[in-house]
């Protein structure tokens, strides 16, 4: 039985969201982003520009960073994906990368944050940045309104260097 019920403007789908397994009805219109957002109340996730610039609106689709704002919802039936909400363990434990955040006060007014961090999570996973400017360079989708881009690329580097 779905947790929502079928419209007829609406075609099933079924999502791993932060470990949960959902069969939900989406609008062909509907962005991943909104689906989060507005269905599933899965705030972290943040519209910012919704054209893909900013980074805001980051999460891990099966593995990957993607912009959520340019995922049409009902094209990725059987994904997973992970928002700033699922990184946390299954105890409540901050991810390494949360702590790094926090450990290196990596944020001012935290709009974008959700979004960095999951780039971050990603850039980590990728292993292409090693240095401070390979770094700055992957996570240069990712728009900080504030300016704590040194404090960012500090918190990563600490999640690189615990990982080795």
């Amino acid at each position: 039985m779905p947790d929502h019920p079928i419209a007829s403007d609406t075609l099933p789908i079924e999502l791993t969201i932060n470990r949960d397994t959902r069969r939900l009805p989406v609008a062909p219109w509907t962005s991943l982003l909104d689906l989060l957002r507005e269905n599933l109340g899965l705030t972290g996730t943040k519209k910012g520009c919704d054209h893909g610039q900013c980074g805001s609106c980051a999460v891990l689709l099966d593995g990957r960073r993607v912009n959520s704002c340019l995922v049409l919802a009902a094209t990725k039936d059987g994904s997973s994906v992970t928002t700033v909400e699922g990184l946390a363990g299954p105890d409540g434990a901050l991810h390494p990368m949360q702590q790094a955040f926090i450990d290196h006060d990596a944020y001012q007014c935290g709009y974008c944050t959700p979004g960095q961090v999951i780039s971050a999570v990603a850039l980590v996973e990728e292993g292409r940045a090693h240095t401070p400017d390979e770094i700055r360079e992957q996570m240069s989708g990712n728009i900080c309104r504030c300016g704590a881009y040194p404090n960012i690329v500090a918190a990563i580097q600490q999640v690189l260097e615990n990982a080795r």
